[in-house]
């Protein structure tokens, strides 16, 4: 059977609505106010005594009204991140982002009324809800930090203006950067994510120029980003931690994320007891490249010259023929995000950057954003987003409710197809300077994914204490130096400019202590990986109904149904055994060669 050829270009959104302008949208708009206001006649059935069938209508009817603002909602945002200097998406994703708060407004004394019933009837209701039990369960477990109806209504207010506001406006300031480079005599203006290509050039003048022109533009505004930062931090503690009493700023996430606090602290505790893996493989790298230390400038420099480009169709074909080779209906349910013109992979100024995978409902097939040019790095992204992808596609059976992962399991279909895909460009190109290049930069994901985003995390913990405290903007820039030299001891050196890469990362502004997701995901596939290596294809019915799992269940109970246990150190410690045994595995490749 012939492949498909696919072109890289824009997405399409018409599956939401045909545009900004759209009759179908202003009616879809309309029709969310109304049935956000219809849904109050429900507010005097809510009664501990409420029967069964009462309450699966009402929840049904709250799940339809969850699935029309979605719709809305992601269009909105959606459009903002493929031009977020297009003065019409900045005003829609704000239009949109308050109509979901007044929705919400609307609606939120069902969850109330949910959050306070007794336990006996929410046990009762609970037993016949099927696929909204677990939904109805994590509602529960935010019982104690519940505010009264008018206060959540004014804090759902306060974000449009406050919160999401300040974060469109970091994005929509970040965004619009240019970076001057010089390369090969030639002087550019390329955005962030052409710069980002340079920081892997075998050239270790134009790593440390794409990194110094990264920080020099973000430097002069870095006082305006600060307290944008500032801003969000002090925000983020007075609602979780002072109005709603949660013990820490973390705590908040890890409460969404349905992760005790003390499993956390035991992730990131490995991590840091860890380090010394990474450091250990900075040290090979160094010498591999005929240096005494790497900088930080050198930290994804490659290790051979073997230069080898991936033009979009080929890149999507190894990602797919990837897929297929694990289980032909992965790569089948990945090529529909294609298909369906739901991926946007040009780059374009204005457009937001990084890459990302967004399911809107149940019912349609997510979107996902890359940059893609060619490098291998592109390749692996847009396999780590069709991943998501995927694992959305096989969770869509349930409820708009559910299907979504929480965040700590979100990143094993993604982390897990950049493993399939390595394993066969591998396979595909018996070169062995592919192989090394493949396996170095299979490290270089690790660190980032794995170390780097805990550290990040632990960074993140001090600063929100810092702000809390009045930290100064430098002071904060300093903290995070201060985690740098911690991360890496005395394998890497430290340039003073990296002290304001805090700034830079959209997710301490946007969604606080996301990272520690990667982690756990990364960490989570290493053993997963291994498994699947050992058994073949019998481990993948199992691998299968982890991703059928979406979020209808907790992490810790989907995890044991597949024997995992990630209370237990032994867990964590054996995702890093696995990373040991890779560096014994590169440094005996490195004296063979």
């Amino acid at each position: 059977m012939a492949k498909k050829k696919y072109e890289q270009k824009a997405w399409s959104l018409a599956d939401l609505f045909p545009g900004y302008d759209a009759p179908e949208l202003n009616t879809a708009v309309e029709e969310v106010k109304t049935k956000s206001a219809e849904f109050e006649a429900f507010r005097s059935d809510l009664k501990p005594d409420i029967g069964e069938d009462k309450f699966l209508e009402i929840l049904a009817s709250y799940e339809s009204l969850i699935r029309l603002i979605s719709r809305v909602v992601y269009f909105g945002q959606l459009s903002f991140y493929q031009d977020t200097q297009d003065q019409h998406a900045q005003s829609l994703v704000g239009k949109v982002q308050q109509l979901y708060a007044e929705a919400d407004n609307l609606i939120m004394f069902f969850r109330l009324w949910w959050k306070g019933l007794d336990d006996e009837n929410a046990d009762r209701l609970m037993a016949v809800a099927k696929d909204y039990h677990y939904w109805l369960e994590v509602l529960r477990l935010h019982k104690p930090y519940t505010l009264t109806e008018p206060e959540e209504r004014i804090i759902n207010l306060k974000d449009v203006n406050g919160h999401t506001a300040l974060v469109n406006i970091y994005n929509s300031i970040t965004n619009r950067y240019v970076f001057p480079i010089e390369v090969d005599g030639e002087e550019k203006e390329v955005t962030r994510g052409e710069l980002m290509v340079f920081v892997r050039s075998p050239d270790p003048k134009v790593r440390a120029t794409a990194y110094q022109s990264l920080y020099q533009v973000y430097e002069k505004d870095v006082v305006i980003l600060g307290q944008i930062y500032q801003s969000l931090l002090r925000d983020w503690r007075s609602e979780n931690v002072d109005l709603r009493k949660m013990v820490s700023p973390i705590s908040a996430r890890n409460l969404n994320n349905n992760v005790p606090d003390e499993v956390v602290d035991l992730l990131l505790d490995v991590c840091k007891d860890n380090a010394v893996v990474f450091q250990r493989y900075f040290k090979l790298k160094a010498k591999i490249l005929g240096l005494d230390r790497l900088r930080r400038y050198d930290i994804y420099a490659p290790v051979t010259q073997y230069e080898k480009s991936y033009p979009f169709e080929k890149g999507v074909q190894a990602s797919l023929d990837s897929f297929r080779g694990f289980d032909p209906r992965i790569a089948d349910l990945a090529a529909k995000v294609l298909e369906e013109d739901h991926l946007d992979s040009e780059i374009r100024k204005g457009k937001m950057g990084g890459a990302f995978c967004a399911t809107a409902v149940p019912d349609l097939t997510p979107w996902v954003l890359t940059s893609y040019q060619g490098q291998p790095d592109d390749v692996a992204t847009l396999a780590h987003e069709l991943g998501h992808a995927v694992h959305a596609l096989l969770a869509n059976h349930h409820n708009a409710l559910t299907q979504h992962s929480s965040l700590p399991m979100a990143e094993t279909a993604s982390t897990f197809a950049e493993m399939l895909l390595v394993d066969h460009m591998i396979a595909e190109d018996p070169d062995p300077e592919l192989k090394k290049l493949l396996l170095f930069r299979q490290m270089d994901d690790a660190y980032a994914t794995i170390i780097r985003q805990a550290f990040f995390a632990m960074f993140e913990r001090v600063a929100h204490d810092m702000v809390h405290n009045g930290a100064s903007v430098d002071e904060i820039s300093e903290a995070y130096l201060e985690n740098l030299k911690l991360q890496f001891g005395d394998s890497v050196e430290l340039s003073d400019d990296f002290r304001m890469e805090w700034s830079v990362v959209p997710h301490f502004y946007e969604t606080p202590f996301y990272v520690y997701a990667y982690t756990f995901g990364q960490l989570l596939v290493l053993s997963l990986y291994q498994q699947y290596l050992n058994e073949g294809e019998s481990f993948i019915p199992g691998y299968i109904e982890i991703l059928e799992a979406g979020g209808s269940d907790s992490p810790e109970r989907i995890l044991k149904r597949a024997g995992i246990d990630f209370t237990k150190r032994a867990f964590w410690q054996g995702g890093f055994d696995v990373l040991s045994a890779s560096m014994d595995a590169l440094e005996s490749l490195v004296s063979d060669s």
